[in-house]
């Protein structure tokens, strides 16, 4: 049985953030947001800097962890192709192996990059389960991507942080716009000419398979990212 938590706290953000949506025009539809200023505008964690110094830089400042808690932002490691890392906050903790994400500049949307994301997938795949190792929605292909990403851990906001993420939003107006424009361009992707209700039930169903199955391997310690 699926275990969903939210903690208000954690979400007044986002909510903050999409409550903008309908009295805005289209004057910023072309926003493009790097990770690290959204994930500070959301998470409201005050740090600065490329992404993969995030984790250093919150020593002793904010706590830190292994377990997903809403409102948290989780640090990547740098790799080749994404060398100065990436950074993701928390929007809802689905199980023990599934969380929602919202980040920015991830997946290429309409052939273009700085797009938010909103409440996707992200599972972890460690063998210890400590979320190590984690798989992340990837639009073109409307499923996980086939890459395997290692993290450091999580940041988590303390209660100044929380409250300039509620609260200090100078730039939501930008963001809900980048949001909408997201969502917008998955629905379209979902619905595609020709396909109908029960087509999509079943690319839905495809991608819950493939994340099952995900986390079923990594419980074994049969863990390969590619």
């Amino acid at each position: 049985m699926l275990k969903r938590t939210r903690t208000l706290m954690g979400s007044l953000a986002v909510a903050a953030v999409m409550s903008f949506v309908p009295t805005l025009g289209g004057a910023f539809a072309e926003t493009y947001w790097q990770c690290v200023p959204f994930a500070r505008l959301v998470s409201g964690i005050q740090i600065f800097g490329d992404a993969y110094t995030w984790w250093q830089q919150a020593i002793g400042k904010y706590e830190e962890g292994f377990q997903p808690k809403t409102g948290a932002v989780l640090c990547f490691k740098p790799t080749q192709r994404m060398r100065l890392g990436h950074v993701a906050v928390v929007s809802e903790v689905l199980t023990d192996r599934i969380v929602q994400i919202t980040h920015a500049n991830w997946s290429p949307i309409d052939g273009g990059r700085g797009k938010v994301e909103k409440d996707v997938t992200l599972v972890d795949v460690s063998p210890e389960g400590n979320w190590s190792q984690v798989k992340v929605w990837y639009d073109p292909s409307r499923d996980l991507g086939g890459s395997t990403y290692e993290t450091y851990g999580f940041i988590y906001p303390d209660a100044r942080a929380k409250l300039l993420a509620s609260t200090g939003l100078s730039n939501a107006e930008n963001t809900a716009i980048a949001m909408a424009q997201s969502a917008a361009s998955q629905m379209a992707s979902a619905v595609r000419p020709g396909s109908g209700p029960l087509q999509m039930l079943n690319q839905a169903a495809d991608s819950t398979d493939r994340i099952a199955a995900l986390i079923a391997k990594a419980a074994r310690g049969d863990n390969g990212g590619n």
